[in-house]
């Protein structure tokens, strides 16, 4: 069939058969080159972090990708095509902010406080007058996840990217990534006992904060996230509790042992 191939022989159906051989052959090796030569020029805009993030979001089940204003009730259904990103949404805009709200618990059951910005990925965002930004867990991430054995933080000087990877928390030898809520360099790292995990000076773009809920936001979404809880724990008594005015507790996982907190601690972080 190939030259020097004995019984070869330049027919027509020969000489077919190699041209497209040889075609196939430099389209998928002119693949492969553009692959690598696109892969180096990732890393070395270090866009690794962004990539990873749109091909976990793309995973995620459909509920964990509505868009914020189905979860606010301002439309019906629609899954957000933009990974969370508001700033190059044609819809967002359209829409007025939302106002400050008090701080509250009530029909929640853990506090959504009204001076930060909300993340998704269950992180949020404060910031300080020094033109730093806190980033800490909210409360809903805090009690699910528990207290954990061991937590991974970045070291002063790191930049951190959007929707790449905060810091990572160890628990019953599951370790689930944190998301950062923004753009920043590491300036100094928190804890549970400070109440926040990572100091962040932001870049030359300064704060974006487009992507991110206000509180009043923050309280439709945790609201659906504690329903999707109660149906990944099949327990009722969690909304039942809430609605009494109770308190939901503090360490979660300790109270439901039994449960796949592996695969519930993939949903409520984001990773597929």
């Amino acid at each position: 069939m190939f030259p020097g191939v004995y019984g070869f022989t330049w027919d027509a159906g020969n000489v077919i058969f190699l041209g497209l051989f040889f075609t196939v052959a430099a389209i998928i090796g002119s693949t492969v080159i553009l692959a690598a030569l696109r892969a180096v020029r990732d890393v070395r805009n270090h866009e690794e972090e962004r990539i990873r993030w749109h091909e976990d979001f793309h995973d995620l089940p459909s509920p964990l990708r509505a868009c914020r204003h189905e979860v606010a009730g301002e439309i019906g259904h629609r899954t957000c095509p933009n990974a969370f990103d508001c700033r190059v949404c044609e819809l967002h805009p359209k829409f007025p902010p939302h106002s400050a709200v008090q701080d509250s618990a009530i029909g929640i059951g853990f506090p959504v406080p009204a001076d930060r910005l909300y993340h998704r990925g269950h992180t949020w965002v404060k910031a300080e007058d020094d033109g730093t930004v806190l980033v800490g867990l909210d409360e809903f991430g805090g009690r699910v996840f528990g207290k954990p054995d061991r937590v991974a933080l970045p070291a002063p000087g790191t930049a951190v990217q959007v929707n790449g990877t905060g810091w990572q928390m160890s628990r019953s030898g599951a370790t689930v990534r944190v998301l950062a809520p923004v753009d920043g360099v590491v300036v100094e790292t928190g804890s549970a006992e400070k109440g926040w995990f990572l100091r962040l000076r932001p870049g030359a773009e300064g704060l974006v904060t487009t992507h991110l809920l206000s509180a009043d936001e923050a309280r439709g979404w945790l609201t659906r996230e504690l329903e999707s809880m109660e149906v990944r724990l099949g327990e009722s008594r969690l909304g039942a509790s809430l609605a009494d005015g109770g308190e939901l507790v503090n360490d979660i996982p300790a109270h439901y042992p039994a449960a796949n907190w592996d695969a519930v601690w993939g949903e409520v972080f984001l990773e597929p």
